[in-house]
């Protein structure tokens, strides 16, 4: 099977940023310095202390400029991240490449980026500054259209780079005259503050009356936006003024430590230490507890982790509602339910606690514990209805699972249970980014136990399977061989049932079908035996492919039907999907085109529905054959061209599918013969730059949705061609110096023409420009259609 994930880049415009739920004030002189910034330079990192507001800026620009960069904005977002190795690897994530070869992360993600103009923004360096310093200057040096944006408490300190402090949020002039309450309340840092009590107090507003503590605490707080927020919370209790008065009392007891402390770091650790002085003694039990999740948490975690010995089970959920209405916790509500996680600076704070109070190796074994007793539950459940939510849940909770790893592989007695858990999130490392990711986790497992257990050998062909996905088949080749010796010392009926069924995929990949046959039947026979419907499911899918392609039609017909009974009698989805791509594999030779299309289509949308790319392009490339078998051999180039497109993504073609690749060439060697060459490299081409989602509707409902006819005739540019070409480049994100050289025209002639654009337009930035650039070379690229 193959690689599944939500993938938020679908659709016209690339990317991934996160929503902002809760509004953004100020900065409108900082976004303004960053986008010229970009404009100017290839990296931009913004610096100041935690809590100063660099990530809310930089994602503020980011969704600003997002229209200037047609292959994406990404949020990398690097806080929960334990380990520099997996650096390079959380960039890829979180640009949603998912890659099936062996090659180095770096070579992929290098390779990926490097025709794109995308804007990738690294959030929170500063404890890994120096790696992502060289890797940010290995990416900016090898894809030219890309431009970085980086926060971090320190600059990177590599040579393109430009950076700007943040500030904090401004205050009213001291030496200046008094303003009066609406002037007041048009400071940034006041406007903040009223923001924030007005979500505590509805209707809260500087008065007259209030005008004076307000400034006050805002001064205090010296504008740092964490510190307003944190303090804002307590006008649930009390009024400005007793606010202030607090606020004085203990900065002055909790501020009179070391000097070389600087004023800022200060006035924060003041406000959170007084945040949790404010909490009760369980709150504060519960905060230090919590800092031991990565990422997010729901309350079931929280209760399985951080109950017990001073917090009773019944209690989390009030402690948990109590954190979040001090803002310790923020809540956010996936489409699976509600979570919480904690700021950085908060979460930095509560281990601190957490080490003081001698519980922090305890409680980073719970937490570990937890997440091993997730993960067995996962593969557990795997084959059911419940499948789909699993996926999706493991996929939130992958910082933990990366925690609990990282943990068990830390401390040499504990990682056999590392490697159990890698071998349990098998469907996991599958079904979503971190094929990679998971055969290194296994590979550091095995590489460590090498004591001959049951453990070792579910590890062993669990890392076959991913070898298998890579194209590695001699790396897949031994570790089977070795599980073979180990299930047949053992006694491991099912582990020799799962060595069959991936040594027949091996002989399958090698073309060695009668070997690949024998080994397939061996696995049914075996999963029967033992009662695992996933490895009966898989191996009859696998038997039905090898019975086809060597020409057994009853045979492959019969042995799809099989596995269709397993997964409906389950309730399961994903392997029928891919019980209905062999189906129409079949059909499709025994000359059913329109029923081999049906099935292909079913198990399509069953695939998109989980954004399983290896799934989607097993079913397009069946949908291919089929056009060009139909001798509609414009449609059948159009789905060669998003083939290539898909197959490229993936790093492999027909990854795990590798026997298959003779249908493929077939298919593309009839549809060029039966057309002239301009007429399948243009159909090849649309193909190949339709979106996501487009191409998917192309494959499923048999049009272009660009080719769709307009009611209106079409508007022409009011641009000159030179204008045109300007405005592009502004959506580039080129400044009019950078356009000047690129057009070798004078800097004055381009700012003479970004001018007249803007008058023609009726616009008045360059951001409204590179909008409506980015909507009218998309028109034209549909328009092609």
């Amino acid at each position: 099977m193959g690689a599944a994930a939500t993938n938020t880049s679908a659709g016209a415009q690339p990317g991934r940023l996160p929503a902002e739920v809760t509004s953004f004030v100020g900065r409108r002189h900082e976004a303004a310095d960053v986008k010229r910034m970009l404009g100017t330079s290839r990296l931009v990192t913004l610096t100041g202390v935690g809590g100063v507001g660099k990530t809310r800026l930089a994602l503020r620009v980011a969704d600003d400029v997002r229209r200037a960069f047609p292959d994406g904005v990404w949020l990398v977002e690097l806080a929960a991240l334990g380990s520099p190795d997996l650096l390079v690897q959380s960039v890829a994530e979180a640009l949603e490449i998912r890659d099936h070869s062996s090659r180095q992360a770096i070579d992929v993600l290098t390779e990926h980026l490097r025709d794109k103009q995308a804007l990738l923004v690294l959030d929170n360096c500063e404890h890994m500054v120096d790696d992502c310093a060289l890797l940010t200057d290995r990416l900016l040096r090898e894809a030219p259209g890309l431009r970085v944006l980086a926060t971090s408490r320190q600059p990177l300190g590599i040579a393109c780079e430009q950076t700007l402090p943040v500030p904090t949020l401004a205050l009213p002039d001291s030496a200046g005259r008094r303003l009066s309450a609406a002037a007041l309340a048009q400071c940034d840092a006041v406007r903040l503050f009223v923001d924030r009590g007005g979500a505590i107090l509805p209707g809260f507003a500087v008065t007259e009356a209030n005008r004076d503590a307000v400034e006050q605490v805002c001064r205090r707080l010296d504008g740092i936006p964490l510190a307003i927020e944190l303090a804002a919370v307590r006008l649930r209790a009390l009024s400005v003024q007793q606010l202030l008065d607090r606020l004085d009392n203990q900065f002055r007891l909790l501020t009179t430590g070391s000097r070389a402390v600087l004023p800022r770091h200060q006035t924060l650790r003041a406000l959170i230490a007084w945040s949790y002085d404010l909490c009760t003694d369980r709150e504060q039990l519960l905060w230090a507890r919590i800092s031991v999740f990565a990422g997010s948490l729901d309350l079931q975690a929280a209760e399985a982790v951080c109950a017990g010995d001073g917090i009773a089970d019944e209690e989390v959920l009030d402690l948990v509602t109590g954190l979040v209405d001090k803002s310790v916790l923020l809540r956010e509500e996936p489409s699976s339910g509600v979570r919480y996680h904690m700021l950085e600076t908060l979460r930095q704070f509560g281990r601190e606690k957490l080490a003081e109070s001698g519980e922090e190796a305890a409680q980073l074994r719970r937490h570990r514990d937890y997440y091993r007793r997730l993960a067995a539950d996962a593969r557990a459940e795997l084959f059911g209805p419940g499948q789909v939510a699993w996926f999706s849940r493991l996929q939130l909770e992958h910082a933990n699972l990366r925690l609990a790893l990282e943990y068990s592989f830390a401390q040499p007695d504990e990682a056999p249970v590392g490697l159990s858990i890698a071998t349990d999130l098998l469907y996991h490392w599958i079904t979503s980014y971190y094929l990679a990711e998971g055969r290194r986790w296994l590979d550091e497992g095995l590489a460590v136990c090498t004591e001959p257990t049951e453990v070792r050998a579910r590890a062993l062909w669990t890392d076959s399977w991913l070898a298998i996905i890579q194209s590695d088949t001699d790396a897949a080749s031994a570790m089977l061989d070795e599980a073979r010796d180990l299930g047949t010392r053992l006694g491991l009926d099912s582990v020799l049932a799962y060595v069959a069924l991936y040594s027949g995929m091996v002989a399958m990949y090698r073309g060695e079908i009668e070997s690949a046959i024998r080994l397939y039947k061996d696995a049914v026979a075996r999963h029967r035996a033992t009662g695992d419907p996933v490895g009966l499911a898989l191996s009859l899918i696998r038997l039905s492919l090898a019975h086809s392609f060597s020409g057994d039609s009853p045979g492959a017909i019969a042995l799809g039907e099989e596995s269709l009974k397993v997964c409906d009698a389950y309730g399961e989805g994903w392997h029928r999907a891919y019980t209905m791509m062999a189906l129409g594999i079949e059909v499709w030779r025994q000359g059913d085109t329109e029923r081999a299309a049906a099935l292909e289509k079913e198990s399509l949308a069953f695939n998109h529905s989980l954004d399983d790319p290896l799934g989607v392009g097993v079913n397009v490339e069946v949908l291919a054959w089929i056009a060009a078998t139909e001798k509609q051999y414009r449609r059948a180039a159009g789905l060669l061209g998003v083939l290539q497109t898909i197959w490229q993504a993936i790093g492999a073609p027909l990854s795990g599918y590798g026997h298959l690749v003779h249908y493929h060439e077939e298919c593309e060697a009839i549809t060029r013969r039966a057309q002239s060459k301009s007429a399948f490299e243009s159909a090849f081409s649309l193909g190949a730059g339709l979106s996501y989602e487009e191409a998917l509707t192309y494959a499923l409902e048999d049009r272009l949705p660009a080719a769709e006819p307009s009611d209106e005739a079409e508007t022409p540019s009011p641009l000159t061609p030179r204008e045109t070409e300007i405005s592009q480049l502004v959506a580039q994100g080129l400044s009019n110096k950078e356009i000047a050289a690129t057009l070798v025209i004078a800097q004055r002639t381009a700012e003479g023409h970004i001018e007249h654009i803007l008058s023609k337009l009726g616009f008045n930035s360059r951001a409204q420009i590179a909008v409506w650039a980015a909507e009218q070379q998309r028109a034209s690229v549909n328009g092609d259609g």
